[in-house]
């Protein structure tokens, strides 16, 4: 069975922008909200990412404003607080992903390490884009005539050919119909068309697929 499988370069943003390791901390939080991103890679050399500042990094100067830290696991963060450059202020080394790597692996990699950017990083450790939580959302804007496609052609003509299954696809929703009433062979169907991206939810029925249904 062959499905579509995204990789994190089909949906990361290609033009990224990063800034080297004397960049000031004035300068890291302008860039921030002039490109409205929640995070920098930090670049040293050629383009080699390096480490990462986030909100989280700059938050401490305001968090430790006049007060000091007063239980253990703050004072990493307390540190931050009297830092001026990215070189200080950055988390390293940088939580990467490789744009050949499936967008599912960069989804548990974000949700494994609380990050909602990940730097796009080559073979030599290159910085080429970035992937956001919202790129990988993007599997989901293919519209139902395609998801339909899909699951038709690569998964019930490979695993069920002539078993008379139908397929119906609305708002991302899939619905498979008929298979002359076999439940295994639809619950089987079902796991398989959980795996197409961009398939929101899957549902079976053993009776015949109603006219006019969506398809």
């Amino acid at each position: 069975m062959t499905t579509t499988r995204h990789t994190v370069s089909d949906v990361m943003t290609h033009t990224a922008v990063a800034i080297g390791q004397e960049a000031s901390y004035k300068e890291i939080v302008a860039l921030m909200h002039e490109w409205k991103v929640s995070a920098l890679p930090v670049l040293a050399g050629e383009g080699r990412v390096v480490g990462v500042v986030s909100e989280a990094d700059l938050l401490p100067k305001e968090e430790f404003r006049g007060t000091e830290p007063v239980l253990p696991d703050e004072l990493a963060e307390a540190a931050k607080a009297g830092a001026l450059l990215a070189g200080d202020l950055m988390s390293s080394p940088a939580v990467t992903v490789h744009p050949a790597a499936p967008v599912a692996e960069a989804a548990r990699i974000m949700a494994r390490k609380h990050v909602k950017r990940l730097p796009v990083v080559n073979e030599l450790g290159l910085l080429e884009g970035v992937v956001s939580r919202s790129d990988l959302l993007k599997v989901f804007l293919r519209s139902d005539a395609e998801l339909a496609e899909e699951v038709r052609t690569a998964v019930v003509a490979e695993l069920a050919p002539g078993a008379g299954v139908e397929v119906a696809v609305r708002e991302g929703v899939v619905t498979l119909r008929g298979g002359r009433g076999d439940s295994a062979l639809l619950g089987l169907l079902a796991r398989a068309v959980r795996a197409v991206e961009g398939v929101v939810d899957v549902g079976v029925s053993a009776g015949p697929v109603p006219p006019g249904a969506p398809v």
